[in-house]
């Protein structure tokens, strides 16, 4: 069992000394990620329909600092050298192909192939509306956008034609640090998990349900065969609990492997952000350092 510590870009770990703080704590600690989240902006009102809370709410305040997460993770990367830096999750829709491919690709190149792309179709209409680009179509352009970048990773001159994102003859550089940076689907949700089993590297479920996980997780591996694909080279990331206390509940992580699932994840929300070093070196010893 791998260990992900996520939220990483928040709070006081959007400013430059708590952000390296946390990014060598998790690394120092075991843990094999971080991650990110993405909110370009926070609306004052908007539908309660934020999936991991029970009242549907984002769990901070509009004005709760969230660092862009690419910029962060770049910022990350020059304090590290080993942990992986993810998105949980980039949300797609929202941004231009050509412009995310290039972003991340520099990215995967200057922290050394670390880059987990993990990407969303988002859930926040009032956000997608303040940034003037479409809600309803949201999952098939994501579709689009992720088939257009992994055409531009390719190298050489790249053609790619789709109803959202249309180019001929052109070339993004540099390349990733590999082949390609490896796609991470995100979401609770029956169309995530198809989605995942159709074009992921990876599926990253949000919730906390491990009837529905396993649920989810079974139609990813079902998709994943019928497109010809390995399911079982389709990484399966989960979230832990939201809950502190439960993290002495261990039997929950031997479940979750029972599942499939290879890495789980625990929030920054969970520990006290002013001792994060200390907090980070408690779970190694009493969690990490057990698995």
């Amino acid at each position: 069992m791998r260990f992900g510590l996520t939220h990483g870009n928040i709070g006081r770990f959007a400013d430059p000394e708590a952000a390296a703080e946390v990014a060598v704590a998790a690394e120092a600690s075991g843990f094999d990620s971080l991650w990110t989240i993405e909110h370009v902006v926070l609306p004052t009102e908007y539908e309660p329909l934020y999936p991991e809370t029970a009242d549907g709410r984002i769990p901070f305040a509009p004005d709760h600092p969230i660092a862009d997460p690419l910029v962060w993770m770049a910022f990350a990367a020059a304090r590290t050298s080993t942990i992986k830096l993810g998105t949980a999750v980039l949300v797609l829709p929202q941004r231009n192909a050509l412009i995310t491919a290039k972003e991340v690709a520099t990215l995967d190149r200057l922290s050394g192939g670390r880059t987990l792309l993990g990407v969303g179709a988002g859930w926040l209409r009032e956000e997608f509306d303040a940034l003037r680009v479409g809600f309803e179509d949201r999952g098939r352009r994501m579709n689009d956008t992720i088939g257009a970048m992994r055409a531009l990773w390719s190298g050489g001159p790249t053609d790619f034609t789709s109803d959202s994102v249309d180019f001929t003859g052109v070339v993004s550089s540099p390349r990733p640090h590999g082949s390609s940076v490896p796609i991470h689907i995100g979401g609770f949700t029956v169309p995530a998990s198809i989605r995942a089993g159709r074009l992921g590297d990876g599926f990253f479920p949000g919730g906390y349900d491990l009837d529905r996980l396993d649920v989810l997780i079974r139609r990813c591996r079902e998709e994943a065969v019928a497109h010809g694909r390995d399911p079982d080279a389709i990484e399966i990331t989960s979230r832990w609990t939201k809950d502190r206390d439960a993290l002495a509940d261990l039997d929950v992580l031997h479940r979750l492997a029972d599942l499939g699932v290879d890495r789980v994840t625990v929030s920054t929300l969970l520990f006290d952000h002013e001792h994060i070093t200390d907090e980070l070196a408690r779970f190694q010893e009493s969690v990490i350092a057990k698995f």
